[in-house]
């Protein structure tokens, strides 16, 4: 067989880098729960038609078809075709509509799972990516005081992850509420308009975003300055909203909805300067995801790696799923699980301590002695220590090299009966210090930390 060619967009992690992404979805999944949420698992596919709701992706939608169609099958009909789905919000949404009969809400769930986008590959992007959400979605209506709650919890799952070695995170936060009650205010119509324009300051800059204000939404030029003045505002803390509170008023800007949205963001504010100071940022030219989020958007940059772009976003939108008598709004952030690992690994950022399970490598004398090996692995394995046996007899020393090789710390060693009859005890050797010792099988332990593979920090 050829040597393959490597797929670019289809991550494959070596066995220490699974460990990585593992520990980095044990941390996730045991923090949501500790908050109530509630696991689910969907299917892969969605009909096309759903997938391609809103049309924007339909260039990235995986389409899944058989090799050999079935005669009369339209090839461009989408009617009954299937997709692989690109997040877990379309998929969720239709969970919510077929099983709402059988839901407490509202329903707290989170969902691990993969999916496929048919981007170019580039640093963090892939094809075939994890993602871990989190969503609260109610019937009828969604207090806002879940908008504060998720951010938090996001909060401190990756704080939590911060012991291995992961960089501090700042979650960026603003209120559609806020922007179209400041829009309308100053007299443009164009919401979504003036948000596609502001969402492009980080890459044209001030000037040419106030032009294309100008050409593009019908504002005067003073009209587009107090719109960038708007994006401007940022801080950690409620005096944003005096800020924008200030502008507002030296633009004759009035408003209901600006004031609903900023009583929404000083509460989430106050909020996080208690529970999660300084991590939680008003940042008012997050524009990205207003033009369908109803609510709070979110999104959440590695510090020291912005250039990655978010790693963890969301927002409040009021019509996730309806079923045409009862409408589910719903609020959630989705964190890109394997564009953070991908970091974490490609940076040198954090190590596994090794790369096998196995704490203990238990030689082999010679194959007819292999029984004596494997009963002491049966009996270590009891006991819930992850053991291998050597694949060969060997040398001693060429079985310790083998351990070394693997990552494995100790190795046992077999008692023998001497020439006199007289047993000897088995031995266990840490191969790291040399150390050697007498040990058995039915009380021998490895320290804590030696126990399973560990995640820290590459120093």
């Amino acid at each position: 067989m050829a040597r393959p060619t490597p797929l670019s967009g289809f991550p494959e992690w070596l066995p220490d880098g699974r460990i990585v992404e593992q520990h980095v979805l044990d941390v996730l999944r045991r923090t949501f729960e500790l908050h109530g949420f509630a696991g689910i698992e969907t299917r892969a596919v969605e009909p096309l038609d759903q997938l391609l709701r809103k049309g924007e992706t339909s260039k990235e939608v995986y389409v899944l078809r058989r090799l050999q169609e079935e005669a009369g099958a339209a090839g461009d009909d989408r009617a009954g075709q299937l997709g692989l789905h690109f997040d877990l919000t379309v998929p969720f949404a239709r969970y919510v509509l077929e099983n709402a009969g059988h839901l407490a809400f509202p329903f707290r769930r989170y969902q691990i799972q993969k999916v496929w986008r048919g981007e170019r590959p580039q640093d963090g992007r892939f094809r075939e990516f994890v993602q871990a959400d989190i969503d609260v979605v109610a019937a009828g209506e969604l207090a806002y005081h879940y908008e504060v709650e998720l951010p938090l919890v996001m909060a401190e799952a990756l704080g939590t992850l911060g012991s291995i070695g992961v960089p501090p995170v700042r979650i960026l936060v603003n209120n559609r509420k806020v922007a179209e009650g400041f829009y309308r205010g100053l007299g443009l119509d164009d919401v979504d308009g003036v948000l596609r324009s502001i969402d492009k300051l980080d890459k044209i800059g001030a000037s040419a975003v106030a032009e294309l204000l100008v050409a593009e939404t019908g504002a005067t030029a003073e009209q587009a300055d107090a719109c960038l003045a708007l994006a401007a505002i940022s801080g950690d803390d409620d005096g944003v909203i005096t800020r924008v509170r200030e502008l507002a008023t030296a633009h004759s800007v009035t408003s209901e909805l600006l004031e609903e949205g900023l009583g929404e963001l000083g509460t989430l504010m106050r909020a996080a300067a208690t529970r999660a100071p300084g991590v939680v940022v008003a940042d008012l030219k997050i524009a990205r995801g207003l033009d369908y989020y109803t609510g709070s958007v979110y999104e959440t940059l590695l510090v020291g790696h912005e250039q990655l772009g978010s790693i963890c976003s969301g927002g409040r939108y009021d019509t996730l799923a309806s079923d045409g008598t009862t409408t589910y709004p719903g609020v959630g952030l989705s964190i890109g699980v394997s564009r953070l690992v991908s970091r974490l690994l490609t940076g040198g950022l954090v190590r596994a301590t090794r790369s096998v399970p196995s704490a203990v490598l238990v030689a082999v004398t010679s194959e007819d002695l292999r029984p004596a090996s494997d009963a002491v692995a049966t009996a270590l394995r009891a006991r819930g220590i992850p053991v291998e046996v050597a694949p060969s007899a060997a040398k001693f020393g060429k079985q310790i090299r083998h351990a070394d090789r693997r990552g494995i710390p100790f190795v046992w060693f077999v008692g023998a009966v001497d020439e006199d009859g007289i047993p000897t005890p088995d031995q266990v050797k840490d191969i790291r210090s040399g150390d050697q010792q007498a040990a058995d099988a039915a009380t021998w332990e490895p320290s804590s930390d030696d126990w399973w593979p560990r995640v820290v920090p590459a120093t």
